[in-house]
C-alpha cells in the first residue's frame, strides 16, 4: 500500500510538470513581443541552415541572448539588431533583406529595375564594395565602369560600412535621376581614382543576345548570357531552336561578365547542352553531398565552346564546370571569379527577408572553386572591352573560340 501510494504521488508530480512545461511551450511564442518575434526568427533560420555549423566559431545561443537582453525599441532597432548579429559570422552573403530590398531582388531576378545596373560585391580579403560587371548597355557600362572596379563612395557617402543591398539600394533610383559615383580602378601605383556621373534609367533583364556568325568557313550561333534570371533558360533553348534553324554548326556561349542569379536557372541551362553525366554536387554543413544530374534533355549535340573571365561567377561558373567536367565543351578566357558558396531565401513576418549561406558547391569532378575559380582549357588574356565589341574581330577571346570550333566542326563534318 505504501508503495502504491508513493507511486501515485509520482505519477501525480510528473503528469503536474508534464502540463506546466505543455502550457510553457504552447504559450512561449506569447511570451515576446513583434520585435522579438522577428529577430527570433532570423535567429533560428541561420540556426538550422547557415553552412558553418560553428558560427564563425562562437557560441550562436550566446549571440541570441546577448541581443535579446539589449531589447528592441522598434522595428528599425530590430533590423539593426539582426544586422549586427549577421555580421558577427563575417559572411558578406548572409544577410537581412529589408521589405523593399527583398522585392527588389525578386524583380532583379524576374523583371525590371530602374538604377545604374551594376552587379556588385563585397571583396572576401579586402572588405571593399566591388563591381562584378555592369549590366549590357547599363548607364554603369556605358559611363566607362569596369569588372573589378571598387565603389568607395556612392552620393558621398563611403561604402565601408555598407551592406551590399544598402549600397544597391542607393545606387537605385526613378529613371533620370543623378547618382555620383566614386570608383577605383586598378591595383597598386597604377590605382586612379575618379567620381562618375550616372543618369538612372530603366535597367533592361532580358538574359540573352544571340546572332549568327557567317564570317567563318561554317555557320557558328553566338549566344551571350547576362544573368540566370528566371527566363534565362527557356531563352537560351528558343535561341539555340532558332540559331540551328538558320544553320548553325557549332555554338559559343558566352559568359563573361556574367554574375551569376538563380542557381536552378544555371542548373537547368547545362541540362539543355547534357544528355547524361553530373551537373553539380552540393554540400551541406554536415557535409551530406547532394547531386543535381542531366536528364536527356540536350537541345543539341553541335560543338560549343565557352567563354569565360574574371567576371563570370557562381551559376556561371557552376554551369562552365558542369560542361568542362563532362568533356562536353571547351572553356575560353580568364579565370572565373570564384564564387563557390549558395545563398537561400528565407521570409520574415513583415515582408523582410534574410539570404542565407546554405551550402558550398562542386563541379562534378568535386573541385571546390571558392575564391580559386573554373580555370580555363586555353588561356586567353585581353584587357576588358565595351560589350559592342564582344563577338567581333575586335575580340581575342571570341576570335579563339572561333578558330576552336571552325576545327570542331570541320572534323565533324568529315
Amino acid at each position: 500500500m505504501i508503495k502504491s501510494t508513493f507511486w501515485q504521488k509520482l505519477f501525480t508530480v510528473i503528469v503536474v510538470i508534464g502540463i506546466a512545461w505543455l502550457s510553457w511551450t504552447t504559450n512561449a511564442t506569447a511570451y515576446y513581443n513583434e520585435e522579438e518575434k522577428i529577430f527570433l526568427q532570423a535567429w533560428r533560420i541561420v540556426n538550422q541552415a547557415y553552412l558553418d555549423d560553428s558560427f564563425n566559431n562562437q557560441n550562436w545561443w550566446f549571440v541570441r541572448q546577448r541581443f535579446l537582453e539589449k531589447g528592441f525599441s522598434d522595428r528599425e532597432a530590430t533590423y539593426q539588431a539582426i544586422e549586427e548579429m549577421l555580421a558577427t559570422l563575417d559572411d558578406p552573403f548572409t544577410r537581412l533583406l529589408r521589405p523593399e530590398q527583398y522585392r527588389s531582388l525578386q524583380v532583379n531576378t524576374s523583371g525590371e529595375l530602374s538604377g545604374v545596373g551594376l552587379q556588385i560585391d563585397i571583396n572576401a580579403q579586402t572588405k571593399q564594395l566591388e563591381v562584378v560587371t555592369p549590366i549590357d548597355g547599363s548607364p554603369a557600362e556605358q559611363a566607362g565602369v569596369k569588372p573589378r572596379d571598387r565603389v568607395l563612395e556612392i552620393d558621398g557617402v563611403s561604402t565601408k560600412n555598407l551592406s551590399l543591398d544598402e549600397a544597391a539600394s542607393r545606387m537605385r533610383g526613378k529613371v533620370g535621376t543623378h547618382v555620383t559615383l566614386t570608383v577605383e580602378s586598378g591595383t597598386g601605383e597604377n590605382a586612379t581614382v575618379r567620381d562618375i556621373d550616372i543618369v538612372r534609367d530603366r535597367i533592361s533583364l532580358n538574359p540573352v543576345y544571340a546572332r549568327l556568325d557567317n564570317n567563318g568557313e561554317s555557320p557558328i550561333g553566338y549566344l551571350r548570357l547576362a544573368q540566370f534570371s528566371a527566363n534565362a533558360t527557356k531563352e537560351i533553348a528558343h535561341s539555340v531552336a532558332d540559331l540551328e534553324n538558320q544553320g548553325a554548326q557549332g555554338f559559343i556561349l558566352d559568359l563573361r561578365n556574367n554574375p551569376g542569379g538563380l542557381l536552378q536557372a544555371g542548373i537547368e541551362t547545362a541540362r539543355l547542352w547534357l544528355n547524361s553525366g553530373t551537373v553539380v554536387h552540393t554540400v551541406n554543413r554536415q557535409g551530406m553531398i547532394g547531386s543535381y544530374g542531366a536528364s536527356d534533355s540536350a537541345v543539341t549535340d553541335a560543338p560549343l565552346i565557352v567563354l569565360v573571365n574574371q567576371g563570370s561567377a557562381s551559376a556561371s561558373e557552376i554551369l562552365a564546370g558542369a560542361l568542362q567536367d563532362n568533356n562536353r565543351a571547351q572553356i575560353v578566357g580568364e579565370t572565373t571569379f570564384g564564387k563557390g558558396l549558395i545563398q537561400s531565401l528565407f521570409d520574415l513576418p513583415d515582408d523582410s527577408g534574410i539570404a542565407v549561406t546554405v551550402a558550398k558547391y562542386e563541379t562534378p569532378s568535386h573541385r571546390d572553386i571558392n575564391e580559386a575559380g573554373i580555370e580555363p582549357d586555353y588561356t586567353v588574356s585581353q584587357s576588358l572591352i565595351p560589350f559592342s565589341q564582344m563577338g567581333t574581330e575586335e575580340d581575342e577571346q571570341y576570335q579563339e573560340a572561333v578558330k576552336l570550333l571552325t576545327q570542331k566542326t570541320l572534323v565533324a563534318q568529315h
